[in-house]
C-alpha cells in the first residue's frame, strides 16, 4: 500500500482506488497524516470497511453501524445511542478486530462496568449491554460475522428497576403548594400529575391541542432539545398519538394560563421552558414541601398508580398513557399495589363461602 509524503507540509497522505457497495470503482485521497504508518493504517481500514471484512477494527465497524442508524432513528435517539457507544463501548473494544472479540472479552468488559466506581444502575447496565449486542447483531446479519459474542456471553443488569418511586395524592398536594408561587410550575405539574402525559409531550403542547368544549387533550407530538435547538418530533410510539379526557378544573387552569401569556398565539408552544427547568423546579418543590424526592417522569407513575388504586382496567390505563401495548402497562405497574392480590384472594374466598 504505497503512501506519499507532502514535502511542503512535511505530512503524509494516501491515494488509492476502492470498490463501493454498488460495485463502482472510486478513488479516495486522505491528507494530513503526521506519520507514514498512520496513512497506511487509514488506507487499510478504509478498504476493509468497504469490502465488508470483519477483521476491520471495532471502531471502524461502529462507523458503518452508526451511518446506518442515522437514517433510521430520530435525532434524539441517535444522539443518545452515539454518546453511549462512544463513552462506554468504543474505548474498550475500539482497536480490536471485530471478528477477534470473544465472549471472554465481553465478560471482562461487563465486569469492568459492573465494578465501576460510578455504581451504574442495573437498568443502565442492561441498556449498555443491549447496545453492544445490537452492533454485533448488525455484523452477523449484514457482514457475515459468524456469531454474536454478547449473546453467547449472556446479559448483565436488568430490564426493570426493583422499585418505582411515586407520590400519593397527599404528597402531591404538599408539593404543588410549595411551587405555586411560580404560575408556570404550578400549571405544568398539575397537568403532568392529573393526565400522566410524558414531559416531552407536555412541553410540545399548544392551546390548539385542547378541546375545551369536549374536555379533551390531543397528544400528537413530542418536544426535545438537541444541540441548543428546539425540536418538535412525532410521538414516542405509534400509540403515543391519542386523545385523553381532562377535568374541568384543568381546562380552566389552562385557559387562564394562556390568557396571561403576552402576545401568545394558539399554535405556539404553551410552556416555553426546558426539561432542565422541570428538574430544577422538582428539586425545589421537594425540598420546600418536605416530601420524598422523585423524578419528573415519576409523576407519570404517580398518575398510573392512582388509576390502579381507583380500580381502572389495565387496557384503559394503557390507552391513557400511550403505551405501545397493554403488556407494557402490566409489566410496569402490576407490582405497585401488592395488596390487590390480597383483595383478590379475599373476594374469591367470599365466593367460595357463598357456594357452600
Amino acid at each position: 500500500m504505497p503512501v506519499y509524503k507532502d514535502e511542503n507540509r512535511g505530512t503524509w497522505y494516501c491515494s488509492f482506488y476502492y470498490t463501493d457497495w454498488q460495485g463502482n470503482r472510486k478513488k479516495k485521497k486522505k491528507e494530513g497524516f503526521k506519520l507514514k504508518r498512520e496513512a497506511q493504517d487509514f488506507e487499510k481500514e478504509f478498504v476493509k470497511q468497504y469490502a465488508g471484512s470483519c477483521d476491520m477494527a471495532f471502531k471502524s465497524f461502529v462507523e458503518l453501524y452508526m451511518e446506518d442508524c442515522k437514517t433510521r432513528l430520530k435525532q434524539t435517539t441517535y444522539k443518545g445511542k452515539s454518546f453511549l457507544i462512544d463513552s462506554k463501548i468504543t474505548p474498550y473494544f475500539g482497536d480490536m478486530p471485530l471478528n477477534s472479540i470473544t465472549p471472554a472479552n465481553i465478560r471482562q468488559w461487563q465486569n469492568s462496568l459492573m465494578n465501576s466506581d460510578n455504581n451504574y444502575s442495573p437498568t443502565y447496565l442492561k441498556t449498555v449491554n443491549n447496545q453492544l449486542s445490537a452492533i454485533f447483531n448488525f455484523a452477523v446479519r449484514y457482514y457475515n460475522l459468524k456469531n454474536n459474542p454478547v449473546q453467547i456471553c449472556g446479559s448483565m443488569g436488568q430490564k426493570h428497576a426493583d422499585s418505582m418511586e411515586f407520590w400519593t395524592l397527599e404528597e402531591f398536594k404538599k408539593f404543588i403548594k410549595a411551587v405555586e408561587n411560580k404560575h408556570t410550575s404550578k400549571v405544568i405539574f398539575e397537568l403532568l400529575f392529573w393526565t400522566g402525559i410524558r414531559s416531552g409531550e407536555m412541553l410540545a403542547l399548544t392551546l390548539n391541542d385542547f378541546d375545551f368544549e369536549n374536555m379533551t387533550l390531543s397528544i400528537n407530538k413530542n418536544y426535545a432539545r438537541l444541540d441548543k435547538e428546539d425540536l418538535i418530533l412525532s410521538p414516542k410510539t405509534a400509540k403515543g398519538k391519542r386523545i385523553i379526557s381532562i377535568m374541568p378544573f384543568l381546562a380552566d387552569m389552562i385557559k387562564g394560563y394562556a390568557e396571561c401569556k403576552y402576545c401568545y398565539e394558539p399554535h405556539e408552544r404553551l410552556f416555553e421552558v426546558t426539561k432542565f427547568y422541570l428538574t430544577h423546579e422538582m428539586i425545589r418543590g421537594c425540598k420546600h414541601a418536605g416530601v420524598k424526592k422523585i423524578r419528573v417522569h415519576d409523576l407519570r407513575h404517580s398518575h398510573a398508580s392512582m388509576l390502579i388504586e381507583l380500580g381502572y382496567s389495565p387496557l384503559l390505563i394503557s390507552e391513557r398513557l400511550g403505551h405501545e401495548n397493554i403488556e407494557t402497562t402490566l409489566r410496569t405497574y402490576s407490582h405497585l399495589y401488592p395488596n390487590k392480590q390480597k383483595d383478590l384472594a379475599e373476594q374469591l374466598e367470599k365466593l367460595n363461602e357463598q357456594k357452600m
